[in-house]
């Protein structure tokens, strides 16, 4: 299948009346601090608090009578599981989720508490998408991915329809819109329907620095994978290596990647909170943290950040709003 504008209109036809359509929001202290015109687009808001809903339905949506009977399988850290788990019982089917054993506790119980299976693995020792694989084999269940899946891409791509649309109506175009970054699926589905809708709109994809495997991929022009071992505290955003759709995706679109700090991640936490009211979590924020970092110059620009979720833990938060 391919992915194109098309694709991404038949999937924002398929979410509606079922994800939220969030709303674009004016940041009055971090244009200040970027010199720039920022407006922030809450995916915190969106069901499940993060905009993986939007491609979970996107897939779940066009299961089959005799595939929802079997049910679906799914890998995540905690935000595609939540949104899986939720889209498998809006239509009616079962899911088995596949997550760390180190993932925030708030993202486990969601999980459950959407009424999924989970199975908890070691993050360190053990393949998430060979646990996924067996699952699906053995039990015929449907695999939903959490990025390198055209109908997942689609579903998050509703992001950038939504953009074009609501800043055309302020009478404004963006010149760059960043996003979170992990697999990929976010920024490449935003870029594929800004490059057809808005092809002067820069989309940055924003990692964080111990997992830059977008950016080394872009330079050098084929995809890497970051060292084993790495950590970080964007949970979210953790994935080896970009997608095998998501990354030519993203060269063709021309997109660009910068990372940002765990600690840049955290204090872009406290000002959405402080300045925004919002509850972001870490990997959520990491595009806000590079236009308040510096790590964009974006001055004199009309920007947006997504704020892709807000599933964090307590004591995540409280340390957030203490840095």
């Amino acid at each position: 299948m391919s992915l194109g504008l098309e694709e991404i209109r038949a999937a924002s036809l398929r979410l509606r009346g079922r994800a939220v359509r969030t709303p674009l929001i004016e940041a009055p202290a971090a244009s200040r601090v970027a010199g720039a015109w920022v407006l922030a687009k809450p995916e915190v808001l969106q069901r499940t608090g993060s905009f993986k809903f939007r491609g979970a339905m996107s897939r779940l949506s066009l299961l089959t009578e005799a595939e929802r009977r079997r049910g679906v399988v799914a890998y995540s850290s905690g935000n595609h599981a939540q949104a899986v788990a939720c889209a498998a019982r809006d239509m009616g089917t079962s899911a088995v989720i596949v997550m760390p054993s180190d993932a925030p506790r708030l993202k486990i119980e969601n999980t459950r508490n959407h009424g999924a299976e989970v199975v908890l693995y070691d993050r360190v020792k053990e393949d998430r998408v060979a646990i996924g694989q067996r699952i699906a084999t053995e039990r015929g269940l449907v695999l939903v991915p959490p990025f390198d899946d055209p109908h997942v891409i689609a579903g998050q791509g509703t992001i950038g329809l939504e953009l074009v649309a609501d800043a055309a109506q302020q009478g404004l175009a963006f010149d760059l819109v960043l996003a979170p970054c992990s697999g990929g699926g976010l920024a490449a589905g935003i870029a594929t329907a800004l490059a057809a809708l808005s092809p002067r709109t820069r989309v940055i994809a924003v990692e964080p620095e111990t997992h830059d495997d977008l950016a080394r991929s872009l330079a050098s022009g084929a995809r890497v994978s970051n060292p084993e071992g790495r950590v970080s505290i964007c949970d979210a955003l953790m994935a080896a290596q970009p997608g095998a759709l998501t990354f030519p995706l993203l060269q063709a679109a021309r997109a660009a990647a910068v990372s940002v700090s765990d600690a840049e991640a955290m204090a872009a936490m406290a000002h959405a909170f402080y300045e925004m009211k919002l509850v972001v979590e870490p990997g959520g924020a990491v595009a806000l943290a590079a236009l308040l970092s510096g790590k964009i110059d974006a001055r004199d620009k009309t920007v947006c950040v997504i704020l892709s979720g807000g599933n964090v833990d307590a004591d995540m938060f409280e340390r957030a709003l203490a840095s």
